[in-house]
């Protein structure tokens, strides 16, 4: 008996041996005939996610430096392609556009999107083309952000008075905390006719709930490399849960927020808000009724207007201020621009900012080394395309790490470097054209709100180096820690705490 069973086992050897063999020689085939860019090897199931850490822009800047600009990626089931310079990046965004401007979908996304209502991460199609109009047409035009400037120069105004009233002590601010705010209430006031602090929102809870927010459309669930287990992972992670209350607590603020306006005892402005404007679409059914608004997608717009405009902006400033810190002879260059083109009457309007070309300078070096999303809203390919030589199907995620790009020698000397000087004389801009700097991504699925979230970031920073001198506390370095957090953006990790002196204009003679 033992002897036929081991006859039996060689047996199956000797046929599982040639049908292995076959399986190999076919997957080598299959290999040969897809000429996928290259790539690190994977392991089976989790594929290449054991390579990615906490920081994910910068493990995957590692790998492209091994295996190039355009590189090959499985994260459990799904192919991902990494794109890492500014050819490349040309290539997918203008050349490739229409080809790869679907947004894979995933747990978090679909969640707080209210299954895919909102612009930023619905997929490409018929409705989202709908909803680009009205936010290109009614919710982000030229017209409509300059009829908020005023709401911008208010909010700033407030801002730099309350640091004022701080700054007698000779103690740090934390203008991490007042930066956030400061996007918090105009986003409120610009979305619904309210400041934050009208709204009855706890302000350091509604920071938690932004964080949160933004840590959950960061991230990617299990259930959305192994859709058939991974759920599982999630409930037993507490993902699942996490996400749950995140998009409980956002909903519950919506709600109210509409109700409000729709409630015919509500004093109205003479400005629309945003709230406004789509509740008047969704009551005329104008040029836009090919879709029938409801809460769901006003709330779903609202969920990209918050997310985008208060984290990002805030982030971009922190990271402005940081680097100025650090190098007091540009903060110095910076001032004196502001002053000495605005002079003594106590403020920098939102008119003035295009003549200042230093700072302006400096908000593009900022967003070069700290693009606050330094990968792009993934997208997903629709079809196939060759992109530099190499086999590009449909259902392939495509990531480009903008953060790698801005730090690409062969493009920009001394990449580590915060150097504004570096655009004297140079036509580079981060409006999409050009492809070396890319903070608010190109093409079809370019950042609409881009416009909007500039203008607060440059007047706020003018009004921050004008108003105020500023020094590290006592004893702090010059060389402060610039360690990154991780969500949907790239913040400072520790809140950025300076000291401000008013300044003292000389007297005159």
């Amino acid at each position: 008996m033992a002897l036929y069973i081991t006859y039996l086992w060689w047996l199956l050897l000797l046929l599982l041996v040639p049908l292995v063999l076959l399986m190999k020689k076919k997957i080598q085939v299959k290999r040969q005939s897809k000429q996928l860019p290259p790539g690190p090897p994977k392991l089976p199931i989790i594929g290449n996610l054991h390579q990615i850490g906490a920081l994910a822009h910068r493990s995957l800047w590692q790998l492209s430096k091994k295996y190039g600009p355009v590189m090959f990626l499985q994260f459990g089931g799904v192919p991902t392609v990494i794109v890492s310079s500014a050819q490349a990046a040309r290539e997918v965004l203008k050349i490739h556009d229409l080809d790869c401007c679907s947004r894979p979908q995933s747990a978090g996304t679909g969640k707080l999107s209210y299954n895919y209502l909102d612009i930023a991460f619905a997929p490409y199609g018929d409705y989202w083309r709908e909803m680009r109009k009205i936010c290109v047409l009614e919710l982000f035009s030229t017209k409509r952000v300059q009829s908020f400037q005023f709401i911008r120069e208010e909010e700033v105004a407030l801002l730099i008075n309350s640091i004022a009233q701080l700054s007698s002590s000779g103690s740090p601010v934390d203008l991490s905390e007042k930066l956030i705010s400061l996007t918090a209430n105009i986003t409120c006031m610009v979305a619904f006719g309210k400041s934050f602090k009208g709204s009855g929102f706890d302000c350091d809870r509604f920071q938690e709930i932004i964080h949160e927010a933004m840590a959950m459309l960061g991230c990617r669930s299990a259930s959305d490399f192994f859709p058939s287990v991974g759920w599982i992972i999630d409930r037993l992670t507490g993902l699942h849960g996490r996400l749950e209350r995140s998009f409980h607590e956002l909903d519950v603020f919506f709600e109210e927020v509409i109700d409000d306006h729709l409630n015919p005892g509500q004093l109205k402005q003479e400005e629309e808000d945003i709230v406004d404007i789509l509740l008047r679409i969704k009551r005329d059914e104008t040029e836009f009724g090919a879709i029938q608004l409801t809460k769901d997608h006003i709330k779903a717009i609202l969920m990209n207007i918050f997310l985008g405009g208060v984290d990002t902006g805030a982030v971009a400033m922190v990271w402005a201020m940081a680097e100025l810190a650090r190098r007091p002879r540009v903060m110095q260059k910076a001032q004196d621009e502001i002053r000495d083109f605005v002079g003594k009457k106590g403020k920098v309007s939102e008119s003035e900012i295009d003549q200042l070309q230093f700072v302006k300078m400096v908000v593009k070096e900022t967003l070069r080394l700290h693009p606050p999303g330094v990968l792009l809203i993934p997208r997903e390919t629709m079809s196939y395309f060759k992109l530099n030589g190499y086999d590009i199907y449909p259902k392939t995620g495509i990531q480009v790490n903008v953060w790698a790009i801005g730090r690409d020698p062969t493009i920009w000397k001394d990449p580590e470097e915060f150097f504004p000087e570096r655009f004297v004389d140079s036509s580079i801009d981060f409006k999409g054209q050009h492809f070396e700097l890319l903070p608010f991504g190109a093409g079809r699925r370019g950042c609409p709100g881009m416009y909007m979230g500039t203008s607060t970031v440059e007047l706020a920073l003018a009004n921050l180096l004008y108003y105020f001198d500023w020094k590290l506390p006592n004893g702090m370095e010059e060389d402060i820690n610039m360690e990154e957090a991780a969500g949907l953006t790239v913040y400072k990790k520790l809140a950025l705490k300076l000291v401000p002196m008013i300044h003292q204009w000389p007297q005159e003679d």
